[in-house]
């Protein structure tokens, strides 16, 4: 299992949230007397690793299993199932029950819901004749802190589910998750959304506050001052583009999944040949605390430094007569030295990806795009990558971005309307038409369509300023380093609704996607050593006594890395007065959020 971030030095006391999930499930087991197997569909084993260590579960005389199509083996009597409320889960388990009833197996069966049970599980275990044999309950993981400002709801799909499918389920989800979360740290008093789906998230957990109200001590004092709700529909743009910090490129060439990447052990310098390791990617690494969030290019510099260092210092220690002193502060240098050697391993390996031609030929065209400088010039580089019959997904991404910042495909001319579906034609051609369905789901969510109106990129860009002209990413004095020049925009506007709300910039957020809303909420308050700054009524409350605010800002349909990296940025720099916690479906890039499209059809 992965290692569980260590979370002390959190604005928020989100020990207390992964303890109190911990305790939940423990109770479950224990109140399940004698010897058990507990059987846990794998992608949940990959959350749980997060919140709960295998070796305590042991403790409690437990056999742990993956849920797959086999029958479970084991010698326990009782047979634990937690999954999420899935329905394709329900034939499996249904199928274990009565493969063990027909070789005579007497067993126990449980089954805890994650995080609710749901009607239409229980019908289909009812259909199946095994509903009167299980045991039914739920097991409340709304939320998982990944790292020190960051919680998952882990709903991978809500976005397709949403925009596709039209279910809204996982809408409430969030609501709930961050219902509990004022149950532990207060009510929270301003509520700034953005989106469709934000909009909507906002007013059911104003219903949730009717319907189970909070207690006077919760309603009277709010850790968390602001809660900040934006649609990544909003802002499809940034995960379309390649990120280029540390963190980020890991997540896009490697893929980060619960706060670790599975890699071949020769890449991180172990010889053992077909074999994979898996390195932890979390604030407990101090040395990855401090490079995540820089530029790549940046972070090359900064271990060649490190190392050049280290070197030095053991050469003084070799040749001199050395004080005690100095000797533990050498040996302290030495204790760092497995971190450096996984991330020069790391960084070694990500150089291996961008310095490829292709890798800057796309940074290039992404850059052209994003600047409205050429529609002929993109088109044609994304035609090109059809004919080279490249994957899929990278000219998905491409010509994602571009219908998106240009209102869709052009259609100023006969010739560009034949261009666009010449392209869409070879698409489908090269790759087989059994993405006719994939491109359907592409244009429901709008990602591709025929343009029909201006863009409205062009004003948006140059209101919030996206692009920096000459980014200093070793010394940055703007988000838009996460990028190289650009400016994420969904953190454009989470820094604005931060610093004085939606009002002063009303006009631009009509040019983006889904309705906006701000609501103080009447009878909530933030800590008592929270003033309002004068003159700033929109904004932030301010601090009296030297602690700072706390904001929650919330990605509905995924952040990615980059975002999060700007975030921290924002946070960090001088005269701000907030700290931010970041809540996510889940962390996304551009990869990830197509492939979700995908899904049934690819």
């Amino acid at each position: 299992m992965a290692q569980i971030p260590n979370l002390d030095n959190s604005p928020l006391n989100l020990k207390s949230l992964r303890e109190q999930s911990q305790r939940d499930l423990v109770k479950i087991l224990k109140d399940i007397r004698g010897k058990k197997c507990l059987v846990i569909e794998p992608k949940l084993g990959g959350t749980l690793s997060l919140i709960i260590q295998t070796s305590l579960l042991k403790e409690y005389g437990i056999e742990l299993r993956h849920l797959s199509a086999e029958s479970v083996q084991t010698d326990c009597s009782k047979v634990v199932y937690l999954v999420p409320s899935q329905r394709d889960l329900m034939k499996s388990i249904s199928s274990h029950v009565h493969d063990d009833i027909s070789k005579g197996l007497q067993r126990e069966y449980y089954i805890y819901f994650v995080p609710r049970r749901e009607i239409q599980c229980e019908r289909i275990l009812e259909e199946e004749k095994v509903h009167h044999l299980i045991t039914i309950g739920e097991y409340p993981l709304y939320v998982v802190p990944l790292d020190e400002d960051i919680l998952s709801f882990e709903l991978d799909l809500a976005y397709k589910q949403c925009q596709v499918d039209g279910d809204t389920g996982s809408l409430w989800h969030i609501a709930k998750a961050i219902h509990k979360l004022e149950s532990t740290f207060g009510a929270i008093p301003n509520v700034r959304a953005k989106g469709k789906a934000s909009v909507m998230v906002a007013d059911i957990l104003d219903r949730m506050h009717t319907e189970e109200p909070m207690n006077s001590s919760d309603m009277a004092l709010s850790e968390i001052n602001t809660l900040i709700l934006i649609d990544r529909e909003v802002d499809m743009i940034t995960p379309m583009c390649s990120q280029l910090t540390y963190e980020g490129l890991i997540d896009e060439f490697l893929r980060i999944n619960n706060g670790s990447v599975e890699l071949d052990s020769s890449i991180m310098g172990v010889q053992q040949e077909g074999k994979k390791m898996k390195v932890p990617l979390n604030s407990s690494d101090k040395l990855l605390k401090e490079i995540r969030d820089l530029n790549f290019e940046v972070v090359v510099q900064v271990l060649k430094q490190k190392a050049t260092s280290m070197k030095q210092d053991y050469a003084e220690i070799s040749t001199a007569n050395q004080s005690v002193s100095e000797l533990k502060d050498f040996v302290k240098k030495l204790n760092s030295l497995p971190e450096m050697t996984r991330h020069i391993n790391l960084a070694q390996h990500l150089s291996t990806f961008t310095s490829k031609p292709s890798f800057l030929a796309k940074l290039d065209m992404e850059h052209t795009i994003i600047e409205a400088s050429s529609y002929d010039i993109c088109l044609e580089y994304i035609e090109e990558m059809i004919h080279k019959q490249e994957p899929l997904i990278n000219v998905l991404r491409l010509l994602i971005l571009f219908s998106v910042t240009n209102s869709g495909l052009p259609k100023k001319n006969f010739d560009y309307l034949r261009k666009a579906l010449f392209t869409l034609r070879e698409l489908l051609h090269s790759y087989g038409f059994e993405h006719m369905a994939t491109l359907n789901n592409l244009e429901k969510v709008g990602w591709l369509k025929k343009q029909e109106s201006k863009s409205n990129w062009l004003t948006v860009k140059r209101a919030l300023q996206l692009i920096v002209e000459d980014t200093d990413t070793a010394n940055p004095n703007d988000i838009a380093y996460v990028f190289s020049g650009y400016a994420p925009l969904s953190i454009r506007l989470v820094h604005n609704a931060v610093l004085s709300g939606w009002r002063p910039m009303e006009e631009i957020l009509k040019l983006l996607p889904g309705p906006h809303t701000e609501t103080k909420r009447a009878g909530i308050t933030s800590s008592p050593s929270f003033a309002t700054l004068q003159g700033a009524s929109n904004g932030l409350d301010k601090i009296a006594d030297g602690r700072r605010s706390l904001v929650l800002v919330v990605f509905v349909g995924g952040v990615t890395f980059a975002e999060i990296a700007a975030l921290r940025f924002l946070s960090a720099r001088e005269g701000m007065a907030y700290d931010l916690i970041i809540g996510t479906t889940k962390i996304v890039n551009g990869h990830s959020l197509v492939e979700t499209i995908f899904e049934r059809f690819g």
